[in-house]
């Protein structure tokens, strides 16, 4: 005769420790998830103020110099 009991437990158990495998996999994931996004986000604001930088030397009569990635006030000798 088969231990239906211990047959059932043992399935019982085997599912208890897979969910719980699960769901420490699904929180890495979304903790991955996040700190991608949030590194991402933090790209995009420093864009953005770049860009916003750039437009506010040019609006200003600026000269932008890419390699310093600063403005240079309105070049020396402008001619007419």
């Amino acid at each position: 005769m088969i231990p239906w009991p211990k047959v059932l437990g043992g399935v019982l158990l085997l599912a208890a420790i897979t969910w719980v495998v699960l769901e420490i996999r699904e929180n890495g994931a979304q903790s991955f998830k996040a700190s991608i996004e949030r590194r991402n986000n933090a790209s995009a604001t420093s864009a953005g103020d770049a860009r916003s930088d750039y437009d506010l030397c040019l609006d200003g009569g600026g000269v932008w110099d890419f390699a310093a990635s600063k403005c240079r006030r309105s070049a020396a000798g402008r001619w007419n």
